[in-house]
């Protein structure tokens, strides 16, 4: 566990953490109270919920990549801060208009079309700032334990929502996760600048950090231009669990919420043993621990679209989470550890605006296939799409790389991936990742 959580021992990683679950968890609470608040305005209008959805994802579409240029441009500590209190003040504003009893709908639109601008310059700077806070060893443990703060704010956020709701009304639940993003800022204001690993000034505040040239950086370097690409089609076919586990409890397995929350917490288990697990990683993956992650993910996607009964699902759940996060962080890794500081805001914003743009496209595809063929089609078809695009550019990697493939049963089956050096012999040894055995069993 020393290992897991060894960049914690930074005090200025400790103190971005504790911001970062605190506003998360909230970030979340919010979600649901929002969508409560909706259903509860317009008498449950699943088109209105819809468009609430469609005004917080359009933003993300279009200033991310604005918002990245915006991290590589200004100082990334103080546009966190920003972002946060801006938050803080939409999220009281309505919680304060929902306690009174004034609000109407349009209210709750100009808060997501707000919360959703924020978001989409917030997330690219928060992507680049963990290279900040910690020294390069650290970077990979630092990036990994971020991932698992998202996924223990996925878990705690909704339940706890739903808690509050019951006990406290709508209303004061937003109005908390208002208080949560202002306790997050405190946090974040205790961050010492001078502890912080930076670039020379002249390279992280450029004044002329322009979108084309973060564009024309990652076209130059096909290493990145691989992984987008597995982030591209992956998020768009296979990261739909939200629609697809819901169709899925109640449509084939014929339960209610409370199987579906059964279904998604073994999922997101499975998330965060996975984030703990790549926490474990001391270096840049290399391209074939992408690659790996992307096809166990995948498969056992694939497999639980035919999962017979309830509990079966259940079980496949944990693993296909486990390496749902575990290919999310290799690819990140991968990204972050392998771009120029100067070019880290712009790069990182493109990665999120693959991985999270293409909710929009992917979401109704995956809904319409569920609606048409049944809720199984729509997992293991998600799957298997994403299984043979990369099963496809692993192919086109050996190719490019004249690399070997030795398949080995002893002591243990591990593929063995050679690249030739330049006089011919094996420069490159690369392993599929290996689990420790806590995660194994």
């Amino acid at each position: 566990m020393r290992a897991v959580f060894r960049s914690l021992r930074v005090r200025n990683m400790r103190l971005y953490t504790a911001g970062q679950v605190t506003k998360l968890v909230g970030v979340w609470m919010l979600f649901i109270a929002q969508d409560w608040l909706v259903l509860d305005l317009t008498d449950n209008s699943a088109t209105a919920l819809g468009l609430v959805t469609a005004l917080q994802f359009t933003p993300v579409l279009l200033l991310t990549l604005y918002g990245g240029k915006l991290a590589d441009r200004f100082d990334k500590q103080r546009l966190l801060i920003l972002c946060n209190v801006v938050f803080a003040v939409l999220a009281s504003g309505l919680g304060v208009l929902v306690a009174t009893d004034v609000v109407v709908l349009w209210h709750v639109y100009a808060f997501a079309a707000g919360a959703g601008v924020i978001s989409a310059i917030e997330t690219p700077t928060r992507q680049a700032f963990w290279s900040e806070l910690v020294e390069q060893e650290l970077l990979p443990n630092a990036l990994s334990l971020g991932s698992a703060t998202f996924n223990v704010a996925r878990l705690v956020g909704p339940a706890l929502a739903g808690v509050l709701i019951a006990v406290i009304g709508t209303g004061a639940v937003i109005l908390v996760t208002g208080v949560m993003a202002a306790l997050a800022v405190l946090l974040q204001l205790r961050i010492r600048p001078a502890e912080l690993h930076r670039d020379p000034p002249g390279k992280v505040a450029a004044r002329d950090a322009r979108v084309i040239d973060g564009l024309k950086y990652v076209w130059g370097r096909p290493d990145l231009i691989l992984v987008m690409v597995l982030v591209l089609v992956l998020g768009m076919m296979a990261f739909n669990f939200q629609l697809t586990l819901a169709v899925l409890a109640k449509t084939v397995f014929h339960t209610g919420a409370e199987a579906f929350g059964l279904l998604t917490s073994a999922l997101a288990a499975g998330a965060l043993c996975g984030a703990l697990v790549a926490a474990l990683r001391r270096s840049r993956p290399s391209v074939y621990a992408v690659l790996g992650a992307a096809i166990m993910f995948a498969t056992f996607e694939t497999v639980l679209g035919f999962a017979p009964t309830f509990w079966m699902a259940i079980a496949l759940a944990v693993p296909t989470g486990f390496f749902m996060i575990y290919f999310a962080q290799a690819a990140n890794q991968r990204i972050q550890l392998g771009v120029d500081p100067q070019f880290r805001g712009r790069v990182m914003a493109l990665h999120v605006l693959v991985f999270f743009g293409t909710t929009p496209v992917g979401s109704p595809l995956i809904g319409w296939i569920a609606e048409e063929y049944g809720a199984r089609t729509s997992i293991w078809l998600g799957g298997l799409v994403s299984l043979a695009c990369t099963l496809l550019v692993a192919l086109v990697q050996l190719r490019r790389a004249h690399a070997t493939v030795l398949v080995h049963l002893r002591p243990r089956p591990h593929l063995h991936v050679t690249e030739p050096g330049d006089d011919g012999s094996p420069a490159v040894d690369l392993r599929m990742p290996r689990l420790p055995a806590t995660a194994r069993s």
